[in-house]
């Protein structure tokens, strides 16, 4: 019984994994190539360089 117990959690974690997965590639499916390279240099310049 705790074998199934613990397949079952392992199932449910896998689920909620991909979930995740899913929803971070659809915010980047959202952006246009040229705002996406934007937003990259201006994260980067916002980088403190030693």
């Amino acid at each position: 019984m705790k074998l199934w117990k613990f397949v079952g959690l392992a199932g449910l974690a896998g689920v909620a994994a991909s979930g995740v997965v899913i929803a971070r590639r659809r915010r980047w499916r959202n952006y246009d190539a040229d705002e996406l390279r934007k937003t990259l240099h201006d994260r980067l310049a916002e980088v403190p360089t030693k």
